[in-house]
């Protein structure tokens, strides 16, 4: 059932490329962020749902299956989230945020199930900010329109209140601390983000794929397709080879509270940075396909502007630099491949001037270069602890130590 509900996140996670797509700027960027951060929170409070209670029986499998389809219907409105398209019925702002209200108030019905001894008196106090929020969003959805004539301040006020909504909504999780939030299985949930980051992985490639679809086959575009899978798989592999077991291996071995510390910090919050890194670097592998198809195809010199390349490296260091972060708060077990991640992030950034200067694909192809580098590199570095703790999960996982 949690397999499911994700499925619709891929749509999602796509429908957030298309919205800054449309508005390629940095404001357009911004609000595609915006709206992952929303799409995130909504993820993730079933995240933390689906590890208390058996999502695919009874009263939960009938009612995640009700918020999987509301939660379509969002990830389908995320391109209108902030400006609806003309003569629709309905607007798509509204539709948006009407159904972000249903997924919250569900999870907040369930999570009361769940813990049927809660007085009304915690509910009233979570679910206060989950109104503010609500009334700030709605409020983005159809005052601006109707308060300024300037274009500029209407997509300003618009930004505004759902930044502020959404600060709001992430205050609202430091509340639900008191409201038995607990880890009952590390696996399952380093499982289930493990499975969001290979949507978000997926979505980059989906991306690509789509744009190259109507694009006839030139050495460029399959060097450029090359390059997307190594860098994607290099992306990948950083996350998985060794540092989700280690941090697996952390979460099942420490104490209740401590494990809701970790997930909260290392999972919940430092996981959303990742996931914007790798929407920014699907936005910029778009942009590399979009100029080969501009190009004439057959002569795609053309470079990268500004904002694609900002996207595509700065997509990749964000990565990086929040996984680093992600295995800071989690996990010491292999401090000594964090430093080439760092070194490989300030390398990124500080190549992105010399990259404007060269053609999309070979801007691409460095930075799959670079990337495939750096996991030769932590592949040396991790030595012999690489090996210790992968036949360690091959054996049969980690023994819990403590309650």
């Amino acid at each position: 059932m949690e397999l499911f509900f994700d499925l619709v996140f891929v749509l999602g996670f796509i429908q957030v490329v298309a919205l800054m797509e449309d508005d390629f700027t940095s404001h357009g960027v911004l609000n595609g962020m915006l709206a992952l951060a929303l799409l995130w929170s909504t993820w993730s409070i079933y995240a933390w749902l689906g590890n208390s209670l058996q999502a695919r029986v009874g009263l939960i499998r009938i009612a995640l299956l009700f918020v999987t389809a509301v939660t379509l219907a969002m990830a389908v409105a995320v391109r209108q989230a902030f400006t609806g398209l003309p003569g629709a019925a309905i607007s798509g702002p509204v539709v948006f945020v009407a159904c972000f209200v249903v997924v919250r108030l569900v999870h907040l019905a369930l999570r009361w199930y769940a813990i049927p001894d809660t007085r009304p008196r915690i509910v009233l106090l979570v679910a206060a900010p989950l109104f503010v929020a609500s009334v700030l969003l709605f409020s983005a959805a159809v005052v601006p329109q109707r308060l300024f004539h300037d274009p500029w301040l209407v997509k300003a006020s618009q930004t505004g209140l759902w930044m502020l909504a959404i600060i709001i909504d992430y205050g609202r999780a430091l509340l639900l601390r008191s409201w038995g939030l607990h880890i009952i299985s590390a696996r399952h949930w380093a499982e289930r983000h493990g499975l969001i980051v290979l949507v978000a992985l997926g979505e980059s490639l989906i991306a690509v794929g789509l744009t190259s679809s109507g694009v006839p086959m030139t050495g460029s575009l399959i060097a450029a397709l090359v390059f997307a899978i190594v860098t994607a798989a290099a992306l990948g592999w950083t996350y998985f080879d060794v540092v989700a077991i280690a941090a697996e291996r952390t979460l099942s071995q420490n104490t209740v509270q401590r494990r809701v510390a970790y997930a909260r910090d290392a999972y919940s919050y430092l996981h959303l940075p990742m996931i914007a890194g790798i929407m920014l670097l699907a936005l910029g592998l778009h942009h590399v396909v979009t100029i080969i198809k501009d190009n004439e195809l057959h002569h795609s010199t053309a470079r990268l502007e500004s904002l694609g390349l900002h996207a595509l490296y700065g997509g990749a260091a964000l990565f990086l630099l929040s996984h680093a972060g992600f295995q800071l708060r989690i996990t010491r077990l292999l401090g000594r491949v964090i430093w080439p991640r760092l070194i490989t992030v300030a390398l990124l950034v500080a190549l992105i001037p010399a990259a404007g200067q060269l053609s999309a694909v070979v801007a691409l192809g460095l930075l799959a270069v670079i990337c495939a580098s750096l996991v030769i590199t932590e592949v040396l570095v991790a030595g012999g602890r690489r090996k210790e703790l992968r036949e360690a999960a091959l054996a049969g996982g980690f023994r819990p130590e403590g309650p």
